[in-house]
């Protein structure tokens, strides 16, 4: 109650505080933006629009600006813009260095939903937000008119253009040509690039020194082009006779302003940067306000005459700017000083509160005090009383357990003796050299599986010993690798034919070991027969016999190639009586379990290592000498050669393979085939058997394999497994189903289990019966009789009549494989080059596969159906219509009436003429 009381105390001093710190912070909230700025190039013009930029976010503190500079070159800028829509940008300003280099990236932004502005120089598209700049074209007739005054209207010009592409230097070029047009005495005696810069614009121009001493004046598209221009004069000594005008106007040092100021240039067209209206239209855009989409800045020209005013204002501008950076400096310091005496205040109150509330709590603990211990006294008390009942239910459980484990060791004596009677008779039977081979293959068979019971029975009365310590060790010393190979050659037979490589690997000639041979051999036919069992065709099975690095303990391994064990089964793979969810090997459960109690009386250990499809290792360690048994576990005498024989036996019979082939029965080829897809080799070859007398019979061992030879065979009937390796029974049927290779197919589930959820499931999955095991041969048989003539039936219905429907077919997908099937043949029923490779196209069916499918369901080939079809349209054109011999002939696909005329009496045993006159006569 204490512990409750301190914690509801503190939280809700905590709420208190949070919702404290929530309200004196809310009106201090402010939205905070990452604006980009992709600048073409570094020059004086471009410094001042930076600077602009930045004077105007100093009155919105809270954004902060990615800046990049391209170096004048387009790839880097496209580059640099990616980086940074990469960084969460709320929007993008951009000064393009070339139009159409650059559009691509600018789209891919906006497209993005990320607003853009462009400002100076435009993009080849109108995909961006908002364009800020002033019009170069007005720009460029401002100036021409300007030097057409400074030359009184007569006089040679040089023009200096920025880069080729570049929308600035066209404008302006556009502009200062159509302005001096108007001037008949004026001529624009050469143009040269300079590409914005001037050590470009100064070799540009010493290119044309001729053309150059001749002119009267210079129009450079920007003032850093119009300075190499006056150097290139400078040097020609002509600087005081050429005028020189250039453009932007900048107040930075050595920009437009002062060259105008230290007549160096005469004018300059002012180009204002933007950066200001840039800012302030990106705040509009966020804000979600209104804004333009063309934003024109004014323009105007500067020489001796306003020169001066120009600079006063710049530098009241530049003035202003430090004193409002020196504001928000003092700002930002008092901003510290009141966040640092706001959190003191806060940690004051919380410590008021928190005193407050822990003083509560001693009190409230204080009286609670008395009404816990009550309450503990109470609960002790119950949980003595839930204790001793747990304690009588699981004696009661315990007895109940034990009660089911001796009615199942008493059946298992009860077993041995019938199955003693069986196996005495069975051996006088077997034993008799007039015994006809058929019946010696079913004799195998029972005597086969009366063994397997026989084991499964000695395993749970030996597992009912070790349980309650009735099995005693009697150790004997024996050479472990000579009884080792003993056991593993009683394997070999059955490992040849299943073409598997089983070998024993060891160094030692011989290793005596202290071990109870009646119990180890039944460790070790238990590993090999499972490594048998699991193992493929081809693959290897090795036991290695040594001894441990620390020379201690004997060591045995198996280890095989074969499916292995997934890492749940092979934790719990000795574990009594458990198998893997969903596995499609199945057993008792017994085996590996009491293997390892077996090893563990041996005071030795079992090791388990596995890997899903690649194999099994197990590795058996007993302890050398024989310090490790007690004196009443050691027997000094020879071991029971019968015991180990016996054992043998049991467990070799489970692998040995049926003795019967297919060849053993002779006969014709028969009507029907039948694809068996079964794991276990008894019951495959049990039934191949069986039905070989009436079927042609093809088997599988596994569910792919399977499905596979149903593809190439296409068997009349299958017969399937529910559980099998690789692919279930359930998984074949609704492959098998909705493939339309095989929907046809009728199939037959064979199941151990009588589960009503699993027949629910093959039925919805549309198999066509569902058998448990044991079954009834002669009900499996009838069962493949009644759908193999309902099927037959089915085909004649359907071929009878050339025009019937096909709402008779099985099943979904077979109804649709003949609607349309049908569908195109009677489409295509006058065209007499008609082909069943028309059908194919149509259906996305190869040639193979649709005869396999039409005669499995309708009992004949395409062509022949198709010629059905032709004959019965005709016989019903003669019947009911009042056309020739040879108009019928054309309508029904025949170019010829006199083959019509044969193939129509050949099928019908009537020429047409006849037909016709009987049917309507």
């Amino acid at each position: 109650m204490i512990y409750y009381c301190k914690r509801n105390c503190l939280l809700a001093c905590i709420a208190f505080l949070l919702i404290a710190l929530c309200s004196c912070s809310k009106g201090t909230t402010h939205r905070k933006y990452k604006i980009a700025f992709s600048q073409c190039t570094d020059d004086n013009y471009r410094r001042q629009m930076l600077a602009d930029i930045k004077r105007e976010l100093a009155f919105h503190p809270d954004v902060e600006l990615l800046y990049r500079d391209a170096s004048d070159s387009s790839q880097l800028q496209v580059e640099q813009v990616k980086q940074m829509m990469k960084q969460d940008i709320d929007l993008l300003i951009i000064s393009p260095n070339e139009a159409q280099p650059l559009t691509g990236v600018v789209e891919e932004v906006f497209n993005k939903g990320i607003p853009v502005i462009v400002i100076d120089r435009t993009i080849a598209s109108q995909l961006y937000t908002s364009f800020i700049g002033a019009d170069n074209f007005e720009l460029g007739k401002m100036a021409g008119d300007y030097a057409a005054d400074l030359l009184h209207h007569k006089g040679n010009i040089v023009e200096v253009i920025g880069r080729p592409g570049s929308t600035p230097a066209i404008g302006r070029q556009n502009g200062f040509r159509q302005s001096i047009d108007k001037y008949p005495g004026i001529h624009i005696t050469r143009e040269v690039y300079g590409y914005w810069l001037k050590d470009k614009a100064t070799t540009a121009l010493t290119g044309i020194k001729n053309e150059l001493l001749q002119a009267d004046l210079i129009y450079a598209h920007n003032d850093v082009m119009a300075l190499g221009a006056y150097n290139m004069c400078k040097e020609l000594g002509i600087e005081k006779r050429v005028k020189i005008i250039g453009v932007d106007g900048t107040a930075v040092p050595g920009g437009g302003l002062d060259l105008v100021n230290n007549k160096i240039i005469n004018a300059t067209m002012f180009y204002p940067t933007g950066g200001k209206e840039a800012v302030q239209t990106a705040f509009k855009i966020l804000n979600g306000e209104m804004f333009d989409k063309q934003h024109t800045l004014q323009t105007l020209v500067i020489d001796s005459t306003n020169v001066h005013l120009m600079q006063l204002q710049s530098a009241k501008i530049d003035e202003q700017q430090k004193d409002i950076e020196k504001q928000q400096s003092l700002l930002q310091e008092q901003r510290n000083i009141y966040r640092g005496q706001q959190t003191f205040l806060y940690i004051t109150i919380a410590a008021l509160i928190l005193s407050s509330f822990l003083s509560a709590v001693v009190l409230v603990a204080w009286r609670s005090k008395r009404r816990i211990n009550k309450r503990l006294a109470a609960s002790n008390e119950e949980i003595s009383r839930q204790r001793n009942q747990l304690i009588e239910m699981t004696a009661r459980a315990g007895e109940a357990t034990e009660a089911k484990f001796n009615f199942f060791t008493n059946i298992s004596h009860e077993l041995r003796t019938p199955l003693t009677l069986i196996f005495g008779p069975l051996e006088n039977v077997m034993a008799n050299p007039k015994l006809h081979f058929s019946l010696k293959s079913d004799l195998d068979m029972i005597n086969k599986n009366a063994l397997r019971l026989l084991r499964l029975v000695n395993q749970l009365m030996d597992f009912r010993k070790i349980e309650h310590q009735k099995m005693k060790l009697r150790a004997t010393e024996n050479d472990l690798v000579h009884f080792v190979e003993e056991i593993t050659y009683s394997f070999k037979e059955n490992a040849r034919k299943k073409n598997i490589t089983l070998q024993v690997n060891t160094r030692m000639p011989n290793l005596m070991v202290w071990f109870d041979a009646n119990m180890l051999d039944k460790v070790l036919f238990n590993l090999l027969s499972n490594a048998l069992k699991f193992t493929r065709e081809n693959g290897y099975i090795t036991v290695s016999i040594n001894k441990s690095p620390s020379g201690r303990e004997a060591v045995v391994v198996v280890e095989d190639t074969g499916i292995g064990m997934t890492p749940a089964t092979a934790k719990h793979a000795f574990d009594l009586f458990y198998q893997e969810g969903g596995s499609s090997f199945k057993g008792t459960g017994l085996g590996l379990s009491l293997s390892k109690e077996l090893i563990e009386l041996h005071r030795g250990k079992i090791v388990l290592e596995s890997e899903k499809w690649k194999g099994t290792r197990f590795e058996i360690l007993l302890p050398l000498g024989a310090a490790h048994l007690q004196e009443d576990e050691l027997v000094h005498e020879p071991v029971s050669e019968r015991g180990v024989y016996e054992e043998m036996k049991i467990y070799t019979a489970e692998q040995q393979l049926p003795a019967y082939h297919a060849e053993d029965i002779a006969g014709e080829a028969k009507e029907y085939s039948i694809l068996i897809i079964e794991d276990s080799d008894d019951l495959r070859n049990f039934l191949k058997q069986r039905l070989s007398l009436n079927f042609t019979i093809f088997e599988a061992g596994d569910g792919n394999s399977g499905l596979a030879m149903a593809y190439e065979v296409i068997p009349d009937l299958i017969i399937c497994d529910i559980l099998m390796p690789e692919k279930d029974g359930l998984s074949i049927t609704q492959t098998l189903k909705t493939d339309i290779r095989s929907s046809h197919i009728p199939v037959i589930i064979l199941t151990a289990s009588n589960s009503m959820e699993k027949q629910i499931a093959s039925l919805k999955l549309n198999a066509d019966a569902f058998i448990s095991k044991p079954f009834n041969l002669q009900h499996l048989e009838e069962t493949i009789k009644s759908l193999l003539k309902s099927r037959k039936m089915l085909q004649e219905h359907y071929t009878s009549d050339g025009t019937g429907s096909a709402r008779s077919a099985s099943a979904k997908v077979d109804r649709k494989f003949l609607n349309e099937f049908t569908a195109i043949v009677e489409k295509n029923i006058g065209n007499e080059c008609f082909s069943a490779e028309e059908i194919c196209r149509e259906i996305s069916i190869s040639r193979i596969q649709l005869n396999r499918k039409v005669k499995a369901l309708l009992g004949i080939n395409v062509n022949d159906y198709i010629l059905n079809v032709r004959l019965q349209r005709a016989r019903y054109l003669l019947s009911n219509e009042d056309l020739s011999i040879s108009e019928v002939a054309s309508k029904v696909g025949f170019s010829s009436q006199a083959y019509f005329s044969t193939v129509f009496k050949s099928k019908l045993q009537v020429t047409p003429s006849e037909y016709k006159e009987k049917t309507k006569g």
